[in-house]
């Protein structure tokens, strides 16, 4: 872990807790438009939300357990808010009019509630399995398996909140096979470009810090 002075410390975690809104609203955004990959059922929002592991992992690795924590506690509540307002008045990808907000979407509502809850397990999950595998000597174990397991947790408990038996005849019919086909996609595209571009951009940011350090060093002699 490294020591960041309290001003940088506020300016990374004030960027995450902006992330993980954004990547989140965005996938309940795109998890509502289904499409078929290699004849499976699948989302769109599979191909965003894995960001939010490698900014996870990012963090535990760089300011530690903690500070992911509190970065996951701060984005909660206005990522359960922003994701409802965004998913009602674009419900089903279409602009449904500021009226769409007087009245509750239970729909809408639904995957709002199973966001939250997902997301909060699947964080937890990512967190406690890197912290417990990152001093191993292979860099890539720890977000190779937090990864793998965060995502698990995450997608199987967002579809069974938002779609078991839900009001969306597909989504209610097909959810454990999207949600399956998801996770799948989850793992590739997060095996195959997020863990190498953890990797680059984890030594990008530890030769950054570490030439600032000796920048600081430098003046104060």
């Amino acid at each position: 872990m490294l020591s960041l002075s309290a001003p940088r410390h506020r300016v990374a975690l004030v960027g995450l807790i902006a992330f993980h809104i954004f990547i989140i609203i965005a996938s309940n955004y795109l998890v509502q438009f289904p499409m078929h990959l290699f004849g499976w059922k699948t989302t769109w929002g599979a191909f965003s939300f894995p960001f939010i592991f490698l900014a996870t992992d990012l963090t535990v690795r760089l300011i530690g357990k903690q500070a992911a924590r509190r970065v996951i506690a701060y984005v909660m509540l206005p990522a359960l808010v922003a994701s409802y307002v965004i998913s009602a008045l674009f419900h089903e990808g279409y602009w449904q009019g500021l009226g769409t907000l007087a009245e509750l979407n239970v729909v809408v509502l639904r995957i709002s509630l199973a966001s939250f809850a997902a997301y909060v397990v699947g964080q937890l999950a990512d967190i406690h399995v890197f912290h417990r595998l990152r001093n191993l000597k292979q860099w890539w174990v720890a977000p190779t398996f937090s990864t793998v397991l965060g995502n698990l947790l995450d997608t199987f408990v967002f579809f069974f909140v938002a779609f078991w038996h839900s009001g969306n005849p597909f989504m209610a019919e097909h959810w454990v096979e999207i949600a399956w086909v998801d996770y799948v996609i989850k793992i590739l595209i997060s095996l195959v470009f997020f863990i190498p571009l953890y990797g680059a951009l984890l030594k990008a940011l530890l030769r950054l810090m570490k030439q600032d350090r000796g920048t600081v060093s430098a003046q104060n002699t």
